[in-house]
């Protein structure tokens, strides 16, 4: 039987699930199963999917569910004792599987092991690292404030592990990979491979993008965990809150000047700044303000024209860098 079992959830992915697959099939470790989870797909992704020779390769076909009910599908078919769960638009690098198995088999104690992640565009082409945290053995405190592991695609599990645990929550659409790392947080350590090897991709219309679906969903989140968690960890609540609308914030903006984005951001800056005050006095502040103002009162061509000539002070990412993982004193 192979030792890892590599789920992947497909939803109409013709675009990406080939190079997706490819990056599975070069990495350095072998001994692996890939299960591909045909979520109802319409387009040609069965077809594309169904012409790679390779025996280690399994495809199962179901109505459409959705990516978590895909994942659950995905671990009931497996055989492998490790579970590595890829999203059909991200790609590994080729020593991925083989550093993070490593750190699982040195450490029995751990029951999942994580990478840093890159961002990448819809060409593939490199974007931006993400945050690039390192975090190990008792990471709840720091996983309650942000997802530092950034995506689904990212860490190898141990198989009981995540049994025990239930699984992924199928009535989230948005943030059930954060809520799957936090309910195994809760038992187990984590152990980190300091390497970008996550390559995500990122596109309009992609899930996250999708900012009022990823509000609704991860608040729900917050509201499960911090029903759950000792009391001595309850007042972090307001500074995981804060974390998530300046994150919000930025993706609200980062996509084309519409307005109804504009003010949306001017909504979830606030927010943040109701659970964090001391953000107000931040210089990136201003420049959220700017931009929400631009995409609110110009119409979209001219907005488009002068965010690109003001590039300056139209680019948020530094909003990113005020996501606070270090746990504040009580």
């Amino acid at each position: 039987m192979p030792l890892i079992s590599v789920v992947i959830p497909v939803f109409n992915g013709e675009a990406t699930i080939l190079e997706t697959i490819e990056s599975v099939l070069s990495q350095t470790f072998s001994d692996f199963e890939i299960i591909v989870i045909n979520d109802g797909s319409q387009d040609s992704t069965l077809k594309i999917v169904s012409n790679i020779a390779d025996p280690r390769l399994k495809v199962f076909t179901y109505p459409n569910a959705g990516l978590a009910a895909s994942r659950n599908r995905g671990v009931k078919q497996s055989q492998g004792e490790y579970i590595a769960f890829l999203d059909a638009d991200d790609l590994w690098t080729p020593d991925k599987l083989g550093a993070q198995l490593s750190r699982l088999q040195d450490n029995p104690e751990v029951a999942v092991v994580y990478s840093w992640t890159d961002f990448i565009n819809e060409y593939s082409d490199f974007l931006r690292p993400a945050a690039h945290f390192t975090v190990s053995g008792n990471v709840l405190p720091k996983l309650l404030l942000t997802n530092f592991l950034d995506n689904g695609s990212n860490p190898l599990i141990r198989k009981q592990a995540l049994i025990d645990v239930g699984g992924l929550d199928e009535s989230l659409k948005a943030a059930e990979d954060w809520d799957l790392y936090l309910r195994l947080a809760v038992r187990h350590p984590f152990e980190v491979v300091q390497s970008p090897q996550i390559l995500y991709r990122v596109s309009a219309d992609s899930m996250s993008g999708n900012v009022f679906r990823q509000e609704t969903e991860t608040l729900k989140v917050i509201d499960k965990i911090f029903a759950q968690v000792p009391e001595s960890l309850k007042y972090l609540r307001p500074y995981s809150l804060a974390n998530i609308y300046k994150y919000l914030t930025f993706k609200a903006l980062n996509g084309a000047p519409v307005r109804r984005r504009g003010i949306v951001a001017i909504k979830f800056l606030f927010l943040a700044i109701l659970n964090e005050p001391a953000l107000f006095q931040k210089r990136v502040i201003w420049k959220v303000l700017l931009k929400s103002l631009v995409v609110i009162t110009l119409p979209q061509s001219l907005a488009q024209n002068l965010l690109e000539r003001i590039q300056h002070l139209a680019n948020l990412e530094t909003l990113l860098i005020h996501i606070k993982a270090d746990v504040p004193p009580v």
